[in-house]
């Protein structure tokens, strides 16, 4: 009967650690744990978004740099183009002002000319006339 005693006794050994072992787990204070555990996650997920906020930063500089470089060359280019455009619109309107003004010249002297031709022949005709009697007119 010793045998029987024991394996009762051991059955009922078993069964009351069975049984408590739940309640002894519940009792451990298991809050620093999980204190400690959310504390380390939300301190990693602050490096993270710390350090994605560093990267856009950089992204975002990056790129208004690169932005800033290619305005300015274009800006150059566009400045450069329209100072040969200018130039040559210069060049061009300097050579027609001075044909222009060959022109205008030339113009000027021939009319000048047949004016002072024209002017010196009416005289020399006006004297011719004052010297010559009219024979057209009735006495």
């Amino acid at each position: 009967m010793n045998m029987k005693i024991n394996g009762k006794f051991s059955t009922l050994f078993l069964a009351a650690a069975l049984i408590g072992a739940p309640a002894f787990a519940f009792t451990q204070d298991s809050t620093p744990t999980k204190d400690g555990s959310v504390k380390k996650d939300l301190k990693a997920a602050g490096h993270e978004t710390k350090d994605a906020a560093k990267d856009t930063g950089h992204a975002v500089k990056h790129g208004t740099v690169k932005a800033y470089d290619a305005t300015k060359k274009g800006t150059e280019k566009t400045v450069d183009a329209s100072k040969k455009g200018t130039e040559k619109v210069a060049d061009k309107t300097a050579s027609g002002t001075k044909k222009a003004a060959h022109a205008t010249a030339s113009g000027t002297k021939k009319v000048y000319t047949k004016t002072k031709n024209t002017a010196k022949g009416a005289v020399e005709g006006g004297k011719e006339g004052a010297k010559k009697p009219d024979n057209s007119q009735p006495k």
